[in-house]
């Protein structure tokens, strides 16, 4: 192993860990893990969450595109620029589970299986997208291309899945939030 991997590996391996779990306590929990704030109003942090996936599919869509241009400095940018915005939806995700309270989906008919089966697979998905996002920039970025290669052929349809799932969540949520 090399020096590198001995120290960013474990660290991917321990976030792609941690994230998950206080995600998840944050959801099972809402009444214990919540914070009051009468000083900043959070209830738009939906809204947020759905511009940032938004962009982030974009951005994961042009660095697509420019690396099959071979554009590959323009790529990085883009796909660090959406791993930047990724990285800013989790940390507001996190404050707004901490600071709003859990708004149930209200709709009826089959709307509300494909709901849910939109927000499950969201959620499952998201759970992986960490450490292939992680693992395919840390390969890039060391110039490992073969490695990184293999890898986002699986990162980049489920990264884009959960950036575009995560804008349809909000919109098909959005009549609910107060």
């Amino acid at each position: 192993m090399k020096k590198k991997d001995s120290f960013f590996v474990p660290l991917i391996i321990t976030l792609s860990i941690i994230v998950p779990i206080v995600v998840a306590l944050l959801m099972l929990f809402p009444d214990f893990l919540y914070i009051e704030s009468n000083r900043f109003d959070f209830s738009s942090l939906p809204f947020f969450h759905a511009v940032l996936n938004g962009s982030t599919a974009i951005l994961l869509y042009i660095g697509f595109v420019l690396i099959r241009n071979k554009k590959t400095k323009l790529h990085k940018f883009s796909m660090l620029s959406a791993f930047v915005l990724s990285s800013i939806f989790l940390v507001s995700y996190v404050i707004s589970k901490l600071t709003n309270p859990p708004v149930p989906f209200g709709g009826e008919g089959i709307i509300r299986p494909i709901y849910f089966f939109i927000l499950i697979s969201h959620i499952l998905f998201s759970i992986s997208v960490l450490p292939l996002a992680l693992f395919s920039i840390y390969r890039g970025l060391i110039g490992e291309n073969e490695k990184h290669k293999s890898l986002v052929k699986w990162t980049f349809p489920i990264w884009m899945y959960v950036a575009i799932t995560g804008v349809l969540v909000y919109v098909l949520m959005a009549p609910y939030y107060p």
